[in-house]
């Protein structure tokens, strides 16, 4: 199986910042936190390659810890919306009926507030709790994965060979796995990506206006927030976790985008 150029960058670009992230760490031994006052505002050198922020600390270590951060409470959220989408979304094509009926209610109610709305309220239960964030987030993605997997099952499920395996008195793991996985999987990898792509955002937006992590937690969002009165005298620090940001949902992205026939 060939992979088209913008699929290859993608994932390289990926890859990249995936190292950046958690491999940085093995090899340069900087404290997030730790703080030089002398450094304040210092500019890129080779001794220290991003610099120092307003409170002399090493940009290097920060931004690995903002990505790491930011890449682990996603992946996190959008592997707990996942989980519970696809299972509400099988069993209600698979049962139809009251259960049908219910999981649709109960998507419709995840929808009736915007994303960023549910996420504040909860977030105004328990003020600086990640945890918060991380169910926020997860009750907003998991609708879109039950109604795709909804969608793209039920005629399945009343197609002949899903009926013949059933009378035939196949194990419904068997069922599941040689009629609906091969015409989920395709959509799923497509609809991961741009829940990753968007719990990415969910979070850095969060960050930004300082709900669910608070300083001198290093997120992407946070580090936009306490470095923009800088952005005149210090420029190059405000850039990096705007920079971290964008190549980061680029390679999702491109990571999404289909090859042209």
């Amino acid at each position: 199986m060939t992979i088209s150029f913008s699929r290859l960058i993608g994932l390289l670009l990926l890859c990249l910042l995936l190292g950046f992230a958690f491999l940085l760490p093995l090899i340069h031994h900087g404290d997030p936190l730790e703080q030089d006052l002398l450094q304040m505002l210092h500019a890129p050198s080779g001794a220290n390659l991003l610099g120092f922020d307003h409170l002399g600390r090493d940009m290097l270590p920060r931004l690995s810890a903002a990505l790491r951060l930011s890449l682990g409470l996603a992946a996190l959220c959008v592997m707990s919306a996942l989980l519970a989408g696809v299972l509400a979304g099988v069993f209600s094509a698979l049962y139809g009926g009251w259960l049908d009926r219910l999981l649709s209610m109960l998507g419709d109610m995840c929808l009736a507030l915007p994303g960023l709305l549910l996420v504040l309220l909860l977030a105004a239960i328990a003020p600086d709790s990640p945890g918060m964030l991380w169910l926020g987030i997860s009750l907003v993605l998991w609708v879109e994965f039950f109604r795709v997997t909804r969608a793209t099952l039920r005629p399945i499920v009343q197609a002949p060979g899903m009926q013949a395996s059933k009378l035939l008195g196949f194990s419904a793991f068997y069922r599941f796995r040689r009629h609906l996985w091969p015409a989920l999987a395709p959509v799923l990898t497509t609809l991961t990506l741009f829940s990753f792509s968007s719990a990415i955002m969910a979070v850095s937006a969060l960050g930004f206006i300082s709900v669910g992590v608070r300083p001198p937690t290093p997120e992407l969002g946070l580090m936009m927030t306490e470095l923009l009165p800088f952005a005149w005298e210090a420029p190059w620090l405000l850039m990096q976790p705007v920079i971290a940001l964008f190549l980061l949902l680029i390679s999702l992205n491109l990571l999404m985008k289909k090859e042209r026939k």
